[in-house]
């Protein structure tokens, strides 16, 4: 079910929801499912922000996306570009549960990303060594206006050697919004929930809050939430959502 907001254009106050309406070279050592143990109100390691440059391609898929996840949760902004895209995250975040948060971000992949070829390239690329290295390599030549510079890692799958870990240099959703829970619940969760329901691969996503990296390890299973390390992480203390600075920003 969708769960919506409703702006009214004479206030800037959000109305409440009610949780009721929704619900790449070598690198080793090798790549693991792992962070680094929880430290109370993280710092950014670095105070020099990413500056992107976006070509056409880029401007025109950050506005597709964000569109489709405004219109989805119901919230329109009034930023431009990947900060409008940001800034319909934190809106969510501020007003839906971590579930809805998770429901809601699917819903709006499900509409940005046509069916019908999400289903011919689940038939033409079965679980294989192929499948998991092409999606590996598509999402960094793809992908980087979303998440920022990535390349292609080796890591070893059933005891082979495999390129099948994307790793993210710096996450441009988790330095943009500086926030744990958007990472987690409005873009790990759902990501990995959506590649394995439309592409049928698994792909466990870990993020590094202490450099705000991230690993994508394609054919892994993630974590159940309760043993994700990710859920584990206190929130920054600069937080760009002005949420309580607790576990319980991603929870």
């Amino acid at each position: 079910m969708d769960a919506r907001l409703v702006l009214h254009v004479t206030s800037p106050v959000l109305p409440r929801v009610s949780q009721h309406s929704m619900r790449r070279q070598r690198y080793p050592p090798r790549i693991v499912s792992a962070m680094t143990s929880p430290t109370q109100n993280v710092e950014k390691v670095t105070t020099l922000k990413t500056e992107y440059k976006d070509n056409w391609f880029d401007s025109i898929a950050i506005h597709h996306l964000s569109k489709t996840v405004q219109e989805t949760i119901g919230f329109k902004s009034s930023k431009k570009g990947y900060e409008g895209l940001v800034e319909a995250t934190r809106a969510a975040r501020q007003h839906f549960s971590p579930d809805q948060q998770q429901q809601l971000v699917i819903q709006a992949l499900d509409k940005a990303f046509p069916k019908p070829i999400l289903s011919l390239i689940r038939a033409v690329l079965p679980p294989s060594k192929l499948q998991r290295e092409y999606f590996a390599a598509f999402t960094t030549i793809f992908f980087p206006w979303l998440v920022g510079p990535c390349e292609v890692r080796e890591s070893e799958f059933n005891g082979k050697e495999e390129k099948n870990v994307v790793h993210i240099k710096k996450c441009r959703v988790l330095e943009e919004s500086n926030c744990v829970n958007i990472c987690t619940n409005l873009c790990k969760m759902p990501s990995q929930a959506f590649i394995k329901d439309s592409l049928g691969i698994p792909v466990n996503m870990v993020p590094n809050f202490d450099d705000m990296s991230c690993e994508m390890i394609y054919g892994q299973e993630p974590p159940a939430r309760s043993e994700d390390p990710a859920f584990k992480q206190p929130c920054y203390k600069l937080c760009n959502a002005k949420q309580k600075h607790s576990t319980s920003c991603s929870s």
